[in-house]
């Protein structure tokens, strides 16, 4: 069988016999044997040196290391014709293997080569680059370039040290709300975090009236004391993150204690052994699951202090809180979440001291929950407590006759509950909106004067998003909601003018004591010159009168400017009830006029 051509030419010429050996035979073995022994008889032959073994620093484990690297020489040196045979004789399987071992060796060394080539080029230009860094940094005094071995070592460990200190705090602190990592104080100015977060425009255009009292919204929220917030949490509106703000987010003396594993947690006032705060993870659901607010109207006071005497128990004033949502995305959360299996049965509806029968609340299905249901399915039940949820939740039922729909037509009654939900609602201590999660912190944070230790983080992603359907099933949606629609209309008007209105009123009070200040300032300025001025005068009268003839008009000026500042301080007095009358623009413009006299006789004097 004829080899390959790369075989042959790696192989080289074949083997002439020399003189004087004995002829070929037709014996492989036999002529192996011989050829063998005649290599051996010659002096610094390749079997000799085989048979004596390796040469030093050569493994003895392989001592055809040599033969398979002589074999490419044999074509270059006369005596490789000697070398040849020996390598050719070896089996084909062993020349393979040997020559695929050459090549991973080769292949090996080359890619160990290139690796240090790669490192020393990127460890020299890495050098130069800190080099150039620290020069423009410290000047002259720091030149990477002359530095020593222990120098380049020192710089070396200081910056595997930062990234190996940058690798532990992402891994502490995978999200933004880690409090180790303050990067925005090393960035540009952010833009005003209370921007619009629906994508909508910025300008609100108000749709209801409300007064002045219904837009300031500031509780003198006591913890010390006795005050209690509640928590009206209804499904699927954000409550269960808020929840967890409430109780883990909030800067307060004496923080509340949470324990891994456990989801309650113990809200105490400081120095007492009394919680301030009624929700799910405080109290746990001490009035049933989700209670809405006719449950908890009648059933917080007598829980917290059922155990008092009627005679010994405090004038307490609670304080009631809620979220409400966009109404089409909470109905498709709770369909998703009842599909995953949720039923809410531990709910007690007490309304009136008495829960609904099964013929006044009828279930809308028969098993032991209702996973799995189709959104066909889910709307096309009539008793479904998801239909208009928000507006039952928030609206005293017993002004209705609690569950019992025999007592007064259906128009009626969803006219009655609509106008409680929108009562209570509006005299709530403190609502927010899923949609809005900065503005939700920020008014909280101005009614109870109570800060948050991070921002809330508005999710534009959630398991509604992610359900796609069609303008037809959304109309339909809409119009089992109907009254929810209306609700969250009103409420989401009501949020955002109390969101403008108390961010107008920030600005202003920031401005008037920006005024003030410049105002003090310029009476300490003015109220010193004059000082040292009359203390001159004083010194030298005969020389100060000859040298200024006109001391006279300047003493006129110096007293209708003391006039001014006397009456700019009667204005910062009376600024306070100025805001309470009507006429606060005419005021206000009386206070600008008395300023720009102010300032026009200061530009007089100078």
């Amino acid at each position: 069988m004829a080899l390959p051509a790369c075989a042959a030419q790696a192989l080289g010429p074949p083997l002439q016999p020399e003189r004087g050996a004995p002829a070929r035979t037709t014996c492989p073995r036999r002529h192996s044997r011989v050829e063998a022994e005649l290599a051996e008889s010659r002096p610094g032959s390749v079997a000799a040196s085989v048979r004596a073994g390796p040469p030093r620093g050569v493994s003895r484990g392989f001592n055809s290391q040599p033969l398979l690297d002589e074999p490419l020489k044999a074509s270059s040196s006369p005596a490789g014709a000697a070398r040849t045979p020996l390598f050719a004789l070896l089996p084909r399987g062993r020349r393979r293997r040997m020559h695929d071992l050459r090549r991973r060796w080769d292949l090996g060394s080359l890619c160990r080569a290139l690796l240090t080539r790669g490192l020393a080029a990127l460890g020299h230009s890495l050098k130069h680059v800190l080099g150039a860094i620290f020069s423009k940094i410290f000047g002259p005094l720091a030149s990477v370039g002359n530095m020593d071995e222990k120098s380049n070592k020192l710089l070396l460990a200081l910056v595997m040290l930062f990234l190996f200190a940058v690798i532990v705090l992402q891994y502490v602190c995978p999200g933004t709300e880690c409090q180790l990592l303050r990067l925005q104080a090393f960035s540009s100015p952010m833009p005003d975090p209370y921007r619009s977060e629906d994508e909508s425009s910025s300008r609100f255009v108000p749709r209801y009236n409300f007064s002045r009292g219904d837009l300031l919204r500031k509780v003198d929220f006591d913890i010390k004391g006795d005050d209690l917030i509640v928590f009206l949490h209804i499904q699927k509106t954000g409550g269960t993150t808020f929840g967890r703000h409430l109780v883990r987010n909030i800067q307060l003396e004496q923080p509340c204690e949470c324990r891994v594993g456990q989801k309650k947690c113990t809200c105490h006032r400081p120095g007492k052994r009394e919680t301030w705060l009624f929700s799910r993870f405080s109290t746990g659901w001490s009035c049933g699951l989700h209670a809405d607010w006719t449950e908890l109207t009648s059933c917080v006071p007598a829980v917290v202090d059922g155990k008092r005497d009627a005679r010994l128990r405090p004038s307490r004033n609670f304080h009631y809180i809620t979220i409400l949502r966009d109404p089409v995305s909470r109905y498709l959360s709770e369909w998703r979440h009842v599909q995953r299996g949720a039923t809410w049965k531990a709910s007690l509806h007490v309304c009136d001291g008495r829960p609904p029968t099964s013929e006044e609340l009828p279930s809308c299905y028969t098993g032991d929950d209702w996973s799995g249901c189709p959104l066909k399915e889910f709307m096309d039940c009539p008793y479904n407590l998801a239909n208009n949820r928000q507006v039952r939740m928030l609206s005293d039922l017993t002004l209705v006759g609690c569950y019992n729909l025999s007592v007064m037509p259906e128009k009626q009654r969803n006219k009655v509950l609509l106008e409680s939900a929108k009562s209570n609602l509006k005299h709530m201590a403190f609502f927010g909106l899923t949609e809005f999660q900065r503005k939700t912190q920020y008014l909280f944070e101005k009614t109870f004067n109570m800060n948050f230790i991070s921002p809330f983080t508005q999710y534009n992603t959630t398991r509604a998003s992610s359900v796609e359907i069609n303008e037809e099933i959304q109309k339909r949606i809409e119009g089992l909601n109907f009254l929810d629609m209306e609700l969250y209309s009103y409420a989401k008007d009501l949020f955002l003018q109390r969101y403008q209105f108390m961010r107008q009123k920030e600005h202003q009070e920031a401005r008037q004591k920006r005024q003030e200040q410049r105002k003090f300032l310029k009476g300490r300025f003015l109220q010193t010159h004059f000082q040292s001025q009359g203390q001159g005068q004083s010194q030298n009268p005969s020389q100060n009168q000859s040298q200024n003839p006109n001391l006279n008009v300047n003493q006129n000026v110096t007293q209708n400017l003391i006039q001014n500042l006397t009456q700019n301080l009667s204005h910062k007095e009376n600024r306070e009830s100025q805001k309470q009358n009507p006429g606060q623009e005419q005021s206000d413009g009386n206070t600008s006029n008395g300023t720009n006299d102010y300032i026009g006789s200061v530009e007089k004097w100078r």
